[in-house]
């Protein structure tokens, strides 16, 4: 490694290391979770009913549970304390990457997500779904219906003394397909961006720079897409996703970065902090997962093929914004450097948020929270996939010869 290599590994949060132990295997922790949230659900169900029991009510709908959130907050902040903001200043040097980036995840990839689920989910792949097939979600925050009400597409039904939403399994589905497509990844995409060799310093700007835009467009989005979709739309429960998931780990990430890097130094912030906090995301992910499936169990046993009908719409919607991103990086004259994260930024998810949202809309066991676990169980293996074929096509672009890695 060269020593423009070491300058940039300096501003790298992987360190130059490339995909960490947890990383690497992460679709095989994924699927080990699943395997035991399943045996929790079948075996020991009145444990995993007894945690999402833990929750703040308000009336009788049940808003936060406990145990979810807890597990949430660890998940986001390890990514959110890694940004450097002060990268946001950097982003007028290379307005055009920059530019380029935030019209993919902003203007195309939601919309895209959702003509692409909507033809499969509810078309192509509906009788394999189940046409009649229906899914119980959280009523919407501050709705107070009677039972037998409609609301959206879906009836107000009582189960086990709660109310509860009755809609379409399929647009249950299409709602966690949404909420993935409309979160732009802040965290593996530093991965993605280092092993196919590209400009870290264009990956860290867009990093900070989704993390921020996410706080006012991701409700937008989200709150636009569902209505059309006919999935209701919790406006107060959405803002409080947003408000818990991702501005309070955000809050939390930069004001702890500058107090351990002013009181600790940013070499210990880099070697030990972030090295002992590493784990922490993957951690707490599984350890949601296992909750996740232990709800989904019986519908993962009686149809398992579930899983694959979210994942092909998921992972043609990855290929499909990722050759997007490529091609108009290649028509406006990008450096292989720019032109591949700026790919990968919108080719990947920011599967942490969507998991959180979609548990604090729809409920931990709902069929929205279900997509959004296909979206990590595909996420390392298709972008893992497109790092190769970014390699494999640098030739097509500029190279920098200044800063570069070979």
């Amino acid at each position: 490694m060269d020593s423009s290599a070491n300058k940039s590994e300096k501003n790298s949060p992987q360190n130059a290391k490339g995909l960490g132990f947890f990383e690497k295997y992460l679709t095989i922790w994924v699927l080990v979770c699943i395997a035991l949230g399943i045996l929790l659900g079948k075996f020991a169900p009145d444990v995993a009913k007894y945690l999402d029991g833990l929750s703040i009510y308000i009336g009788e709908a049940p808003v936060i549970s406990i145990p979810i959130a807890v597990c949430l907050f660890f998940m986001m902040y390890p990514i959110m304390v890694k940004i450097d903001f002060s990268e946001v200043l950097k982003a007028g040097r290379n307005i055009k990457p920059v530019s380029l980036t935030l019209f993919v995840n902003w203007v195309i990839k939601p919309f895209t997500m959702y003509a692409i689920a909507t033809f499969f989910l509810g078309t192509l792949f509906l009788q394999f779904i189940g046409p009649d097939a229906v899914d119980l979600v959280k009523m919407p925050f501050g709705i107070d219906l009677p039972v037998g009400a409609a609301y959206g597409i879906g009836t107000v039904v009582l189960e086990n003394g709660v109310k509860m939403l009755e809609i379409p399994l399929w647009r249950s589905y299409l709602a966690g397909c949404i909420l993935l497509g409309i979160a732009p990844c802040t965290a593996m995409v530093l991965v993605w961006g280092y092993l196919a060799k590209g400009n870290d310093g264009h990956t860290l700007i867009m990093v900070a720079i989704n993390s921020l835009s996410m706080l006012i467009l991701y409700g937008l989005l989200g709150g636009f897409l569902l209505g059309i979709g006919q999935m209701p739309v919790p406006w107060e429960a959405l803002a409080l996703s947003i408000a818990i998931y991702v501005a309070l780990p955000l809050v939390a990430g930069y004001i702890s970065r500058i107090l351990i890097i002013r009181y600790m130094g940013v070499v210990w912030f880099k070697t030990k902090f972030m090295h002992y906090l590493t784990p922490v995301t993957i951690t707490a992910l599984l350890v949601t997962l296992i909750l996740l499936f232990s709800f989904k169990g019986e519908v993962i046993l009686t149809q398992p093929l579930t899983i694959l009908w979210i994942a092909i719409p998921l992972f043609l919607q990855t290929v499909l914004i990722f050759t997007i991103g490529y091609v108009l990086s290649k028509g406006w004259n990008f450096t292989y450097e720019d032109a591949a994260p700026s790919a990968m930024i919108g080719a990947s998810n920011h599967f942490e948020v969507a998991i959180a949202t979609a548990t604090i809309l729809f409920g931990l066991s709902s069929g929205a929270a279900l997509a959004t676990v296909v979206g990590v169980l595909i996420e390392v293996p298709t972008m893992l996939m497109l790092v190769k074929i970014c390699i494999r096509t640098r030739g097509w672009f500029q190279v920098k010869k200044v800063g570069s890695r070979a």
